[in-house]
């Protein structure tokens, strides 16, 4: 039996926001329903700025790092930069023709955590997913310690409150993702575009200047470099070093890998339009502002004090800085509208990771590799939770470094060339198996005009994944080699842990699913007030759930199932059927994905025709034995509980399912009940194990306290 109600009422609408807190109205606005989800996704124009702020922003720290490096060695280092710089570009344009290919391949959002996990395995699909996730966090934190470098250099009063400004920026841009996809993308888009063109017209005039002869000159051309003398093999480790800050560009060209479902339909086109775009507009800036950077003389040290002649007590103006005052001239009105857009466009790079964390951390969570609180989606259509999370994390990393770029840069982009190698590789197992199951055919199938354009491409995509493969695994051995000791050996900590913290929650997962996996051994001996049972999934707490609730002997009862997604509702009443379930199941739509109101609502509705029955609500809920379980289930039942206690006529029934874990609860020798060490009790209800594991559930005559697990074996 199906329930429906009208699809986007203004009741149901009025009904929701109600649920919602005032000030989350305010700061997050109304709800949305599911039935909008579509409307919501991004066109090119709109996805550019979104998935490509991180990949577009970076020419702004990019050049400067590149160039910082080379000066460790003294002016004449600056000689290698174009050849570095090329390197860079041809890696960048290999990087984005290798990613439209995995587009086409992998659409589902996966990204290289789907190619390496379906090609590689489990471990390496794990390690990818912890690379990716340690690279969104760094990106949050560079970002916006660049966006606030840009500041400062315009406004050198402001260096004192260098951290509390990037925490303060880091705060709006999660609100600003909270309140939607659209949203986000309509406050990003004309900042990103205001950047993308400004920086354009800055490298046209500077390109112009120089073929007219007035070369512009920056305003660090006068300052020499106190260096040391080097080895021969220091200087290649300082070019290496210096390739491997200048590959910091390629970061957030695997944002649009990860956000393909995120695109308007034809998803695949849209998405590999947008990566070309943007490596195209990536590459044209990098490249601009490298040739202007050293046709002007700019000269950036690690440390501002080597520069001979330059006041090292005030902060050192950035690369863009100085480029910029060098065409435009200092204090122009072109000079602050760059600053101004590339300040912002770098903060808002880091709205590439709010948008790849959360995508990523639902896939994680849908594979039973993270949390599952990180597969559901807030009030405004966006996984609000994985973004939070992502907040409170790269605020950390900026507190503990003090929103220093130099030394935050040393960690970045380790993570991203793991899952880059590791992504390009599991893409040639899947072209090679495609091959070979074109070699399993028989001589006539594979002569078929079809067959033979699909190994056309199968061996054009494992020429253009081999090459990626062979460039970014050289660049992670480089970058590895370069930056180990400036710093990065903590991300290369923090990837295997928090790879064997993945692996934990999906085994932990996987028992907890066979354990409750329903089977036809559990029979109902129940039979005689109204009674519904809250149905997700059909597993054994439901049934247990039923089978109490049977026992009530309520004048009727039923099963309800709040239908927030189309395929679980279809999935539940196959499985419904499929186990000849002895009550009817009724749907309810739940068009803003809430729970209590709809069931609310049924109650009222169900009370007026026919009187002020007594409705038990029944709520399977588990037991667990280690507090760390309590972060892995998503506790709907308690909070559905708390709601419906406040709705007339409804008394509620928690129905607790003891995990194996529980007994670790039950056999810990001080353990009392509340209240009974007052009473002189203490000690008296203990059980010893042998007793508890073989002891069956006893059904009591009346409405139920239950606190055993139900016994799966035949029931008289």
């Amino acid at each position: 039996m199906r329930v429906t109600s009208p699809a986007v009422t203004n009741e149901s609408r009025e009904q929701s926001v109600d649920e919602a807190p005032i000030a989350k109205r305010l700061i997050l606005g109304d709800p949305l329903a599911s039935t909008d989800s579509d409307e919501h996704l991004l066109p090119k124009r709109m996805a550019l700025p979104i998935f490509a702020s991180d990949a577009l922003s970076s020419v702004a720290y990019a050049p400067q790092e590149l160039l910082l490096i080379l000066m460790t060695g003294g002016l004449a280092f600056l000689a290698f930069a174009p050849w570095i710089a090329a390197a860079v570009v041809v890696l960048l344009v290999v990087v984005v023709i290798s990613y439209r290919q995995l587009i086409k391949a992998y659409p589902s959002g996966g990204g290289d955590y789907e190619v390496a996990r379906k090609n590689l395995g489990e471990i390496p699909g794990v390690i990818v997913a912890s690379a990716l996730l340690v690279d969104y966090v760094l990106t949050v934190a560079v970002s916006v310690a660049s966006g606030v470098d840009n500041i400062i250099s315009a406004l050198p009063g402001l260096n004192p409150w260098r951290v509390e400004l990037a925490v303060g920026f880091v705060i709006l841009i999660v609100v600003i993702n909270l309140r939607g996809v659209r949203e986000a993308s309509r406050a990003f888009a004309i900042p990103t575009y205001v950047f993308i063109g400004s920086v354009g017209v800055m490298i046209l005039v500077g390109l112009f200047e120089i073929a007219t002869g007035n070369a512009p000159v920056a305003s660090s051309a006068q300052y020499a470099v106190e260096t040391q003398d080097i080895t021969q093999a220091a200087v290649i480790l300082l070019v290496l070093r210096a390739f491997s800050s200048g590959c910091s560009a390629l970061t957030g060209v695997e944002a649009v890998s990860n956000g393909v479902q995120a695109f308007r339909r034809p998803k695949v086109e849209n998405a590999q339009t947008t990566l070309a775009m943007m490596g195209g507009i990536a590459i044209v800036l990098f490249t601009g502002l490298t040739a202007i950077a050293l046709v002007s003389g700019v000269h950036y040290a690690e440390n501002p004090c080597d520069l001979i002649g330059f006041d090292c007590s005030n902060p050192q103006p950035s690369l863009m800085a100085q480029v910029s005052s060098a065409v435009f001239g200092m204090n122009s009105i072109p000079f602050f509208v760059i600053q101004a857009a590339t300040a912002v466009v770098l903060l808002l790079a880091a709205n590439t990771a709010f948008n790849g964390f959360p995508l990523l951390g639902s896939v994680l969570a849908r594979d039973g590799y993270a949390p599952k609180a990180l597969n559901t989606r807030g009030d405004r259509l966006v996984y609000s939770n994985g973004m939070i999370i992502l907040g409170l994390i790269a605020i950390g990393v900026l507190i503990v470094y003090q929103a220093n770029l130099t030394n935050l840069i040393q960690l970045y982009i380790i993570g991203v060339f793991v899952s880059f190698t590791l992504g390009q590789i599991g893409m040639i197992r899947h072209w090679l198996r495609g091959m070979r199951g074109i070699r399993g055919l028989t001589a006539d199938q594979r002569s078929a005009p079809g067959i033979r354009a699909e190994l056309r491409g199968l061996r054009k995509g494992l020429l253009i994944n081999s090459l990626g493969a062979t460039m970014t695994a050289s660049v992670l051995v480089i970058v590895t080699i370069t930056k180990f000791t400036h710093g990065a050996w903590l991300v290369f900590l923090a990837i295997p842990v928090l790879s064997f913290l993945m692996v934990g929650v999906h085994r932990y997962y996987r028992d907890v699913e066979h354990e409750i996996e329903m089977d036809d051994q559990t029979h109902f001996g129940s039979s005689g007030d109204v009674a519904i049972i809250l149905v997700n999934k059909l597993q054994k707490p439901v049934v247990k759930a039923v089978d109490y609730a049977l026992a009530a002997k309520h004048d009727k009862t039923f099963a309800v199932h709040i239908a927030v997604s189309k395929d679980d509702t279809e999935a539940i009443q196959a499985e419904w059927r499929k186990h000849r379930m002895p009550i009817p199941l009724k749907i309810i739509e739940s068009p803003y994905r809430t729970y209590a109101g709809p069931i609310a609502e049924w109650v009222r509705k169900y009370r007026e025709e026919h009187g002020s029955s007594v409705v038990t609500v029944y709520l399977p809920q588990y037991i667990v034995g280690h507090w760390w379980e309590g972060l892995l289930h998503n506790r709907r039942s308690r909070r559905i509980a708390q709601q419906l206690m406040l709705v007339h006529g409804v008394s509620i029934t928690l129905v607790p399912w003891l995990l194996d874990s529980s007994e670790l609860i039950y056999g810990r020798r001080s353990r009392v009940l509340p209240g009974d060490e007052r009473a002189g009790r203490a000690g008296q209800h203990t059980v010893p194990a042998v007793e508890r594991r073989g002891r069956r559930a006893i059904r009591p005559a009346g409405p139920p306290v239950p606190t055993e697990k139900a016994d799966a074996s035949p029931q008289p």
